[in-house]
């Protein structure tokens, strides 16, 4: 592939009409690479998570060019653009959103589900999921038998679960206290290392934005600093830091489908 992963020129993002209207987004610029780890932050309100929401095709643009691997995501039909998101994207956020009579096994096979994936394929590929982020043996717990640290582990696995290229996370440890914080920075910064997954946090930690490779600022729904996490004030992590390690029963991001060509599922 040449060129970035993701690519966007002059997107903005408007909402609402005349007095009511509000500017989200602001002719943002931005590339990331594969394999990249970067931190995106600012205050609530500057647009990061609106950016987040187009890159995950979870919104569109008002206007500008989102391209995603050469594709103009911008001009994908709604179907188009479902497909894409199931193909490659998998999110995680700071409510764990799972289903509360649901065992975490059943929570993270819900995206096979959808796909329309055989029952065994999806009993094999959530039980991989789990064991990568640490939770062999509770697969038939309901999240409320689980901790706030075990339920965001079991979001994450159903988040890696499709094997997808990139990884949105929005204040992920927002619900969390510092140690179990830590353990979810940690397995997801070994996802981005180990597995080559792309991976963009949203965060207001210094600490944890830390841990990504580069930063990206945003302030009233513009970039205001993008680069390097030591280059824009913030020190990298030191050689004692922990860093998990994922088991090998999870298969690496596998290859990239063609995001416009398998049929539309239902309720995409």
């Amino acid at each position: 592939m040449s060129g970035p992963l993701i690519r966007l020129r002059g997107v903005s993002r408007v909402y609402g009409r005349g007095a009511a209207q509000l500017r989200a987004l602001d002719r943002v610029d931005l590339d990331i690479d594969e394999g990249e780890f970067v931190a995106v932050m600012g205050p609530s309100g500057s647009g990061k998570s609106t950016a987040m929401n187009i890159i995950g095709c979870l919104d569109t643009p008002s206007t500008g060019e989102y391209l995603f691997r050469g594709v103009h995501v911008e001009r994908l039909s709604r179907d188009e653009r479902a497909r894409l998101r199931r193909g490659h994207f998998g999110f995680v956020f700071q409510g764990f959103h799972l289903l509360a009579r649901t065992s975490a096994q059943e929570n993270v096979e819900l995206p096979l589900l959808y796909r329309g994936e055989p029952a065994a394929a999806r009993r094999a590929a959530a039980a991989a999921a789990l064991a990568a982020v640490g939770l062999s043996g509770w697969e038939q717990h309901t999240p409320s038998e689980l901790s706030g640290g075990q339920q965001q582990r079991v979001a994450i696995a159903r988040a890696i679960v499709t094997r997808p290229g990139v990884l949105l996370a929005d204040e992920p440890t927002g619900n969390l206290d510092s140690q179990r914080s830590r353990e979810i920075i940690d397995l997801l910064s070994a996802l981005n290392r180990e597995r080559g997954i792309t991976l963009l946090m949203v965060t207001h930690e210094a600490e944890w934005a830390a841990r990504a490779r580069r930063i990206v600022r945003f302030v009233d729904g513009r970039i205001v600093a993008d680069g390097p996490t030591a280059g824009i004030g913030i020190t990298q992590a030191g050689p004692g830091a922990r860093a998990a390690a994922v088991p090998a029963g999870l298969p690496t991001a596998g290859p990239v489908p063609e995001p416009v060509a398998e049929p539309a599922a239902p309720g995409a």
